[in-house]
């Protein structure tokens, strides 16, 4: 059976990897041969499927921000098709990435309306949709939509469409994490030492807009915390040399790491992070961080002033459970001066941290049961 997964960005390639793994264990315990065909990158790759395109380093966000990935992303999505045209799959899965996926979905429903369509990890239209045009697209060209999160499936489901609500795939990622000790003894960190966890960039982006801020705020903690190490995984290895100059620009006492992102967070006392998936990762290992993000101030305005949008929150763990776990500071917030004082809050406050172990144990509890990827991968074989 061939099935065609197309989704794109550094998250959409773990969450394919960790899909295609369960798919084949499923495949196998039905006595089932796949081939799996896929816009991914290195991690879908790794586990099995055959890369159409390598969509790992496509992706922005922000209106002016994708502009230059307009082309690359035209390209890609022309190169599915094609093959789609020529090789209609038995099964369509599309993770995440709204702008490429919304034209492979529409033409399935178009031209290739017998073979089911499955999204999983829906675009977060729940979140910041302005109105239902894409939702309805969605909600159209989808036989069968696997959520993550409770209030997904909730949205998608009173919107029309066939749901269910699988759980969270980062539960079952983060069950072989190295302990504590194991990942400080592994990554060579005395206990008397302060690891700080940073996590500026998956986008070309956010090496402008976060990257400085980010290391501002590390160059004003390393001067009040001589004990304080940073530590840098990075998520593609193309982003090592400006991180590295970076480093050396703003005197940093830093590590950056390749393929140790496990360890690293499990070492961590806390992290300063850009927001994303990553934020879900830390909160299951119970990090403390602080989530930062900024845009353009043209893309800003423009979502303000002119389109009226508003988000209640920017990071998946204050998302899930609808409140301010973790600190965010976003746009005019994200300052050096913010960053730092929040960050040395985590660091010095008991009860602040207290707090969010606390908060991050009520979240952990809305992402569903362990075996969420086999649960996925048994939801797309039996529509075969």
């Amino acid at each position: 059976m061939r099935i065609f997964i197309s989704t794109g960005e550094v998250s959409g390639d773990l969450q394919g990897a960790l899909l295609i793994a369960a798919l084949k264990r499923q495949a196998v315990a039905m006595g089932m041969e796949l081939e799996i065909v896929a816009l991914g990158g290195d991690k879908m790759a790794a586990a099995g499927a055959t890369i159409l395109g390598n969509t790992s380093g496509i992706g922005s966000m922000g209106i002016f921000e994708s502009l230059p990935y307009v082309l690359p992303t035209l390209i890609v999505q022309r190169r599915a098709i094609a093959y789609l045209k020529q090789n209609p799959p038995d099964l369509v899965v599309l993770i995440d990435y709204m702008g490429p996926n919304l034209g492979v979905g529409t033409y399935m429903q178009k031209h290739l309306p017998n073979v089911p369509v499955v999204y999983y990890i829906a675009p977060q239209e729940w979140v910041w949709s302005m109105s239902l045009r894409n939702t309805s697209r969605i909600v159209g060209f989808t036989d069968k939509l696997l959520a993550i999160f409770p209030e997904e499936a909730r949205y998608f489901s009173h919107n029309g469409a066939n749901v269910t609500w699988v759980g969270h795939p980062l539960l079952d990622r983060m069950q072989d994490v190295p302990s504590r000790e194991e990942a400080r003894a592994k990554l060579g960190i005395t206990p008397e030492k302060k690891a700080i966890a940073l996590l500026p960039a998956s986008r070309r982006q956010e090496l402008k807009y976060l990257l400085p801020i980010i290391f501002q705020a590390a160059q004003t903690i390393q001067a009040k915390l001589p004990e304080a190490h940073f530590w840098i995984p990075l998520s593609l290895e193309v982003y090592r040399e400006p991180i590295e100059a970076a480093i050396k620009g703003y005197g940093l006492r830093a590590t950056v790491v390749s393929g140790q992102q496990k360890e690293v967070f499990a070492a961590a006392d806390i992290a300063i992070t850009k927001s994303g998936t990553v934020n879900l990762e830390l909160a299951l290992l119970n990090v403390p961080q602080v989530v930062v993000y900024r845009l353009s101030p043209v893309t800003v305005w423009i979502a303000r002033k002119i389109l009226k949008g508003s988000i209640p929150f920017a990071s998946p763990p204050n998302l899930v459970v609808m409140k301010p776990i973790v600190p965010e500071l976003l746009q005019e917030q994200a300052t050096p001066e913010n960053i730092t004082q929040a960050s040395m809050e985590l660091l010095l406050n008991c009860e602040r941290r207290a707090q969010t172990l606390a908060d991050y144990h009520e979240m952990r509890q809305c992402l569903g049961e362990l075996g969420v990827c086999d649960r996925a991968a048994q939801e797309i074989l039996q529509m075969l």
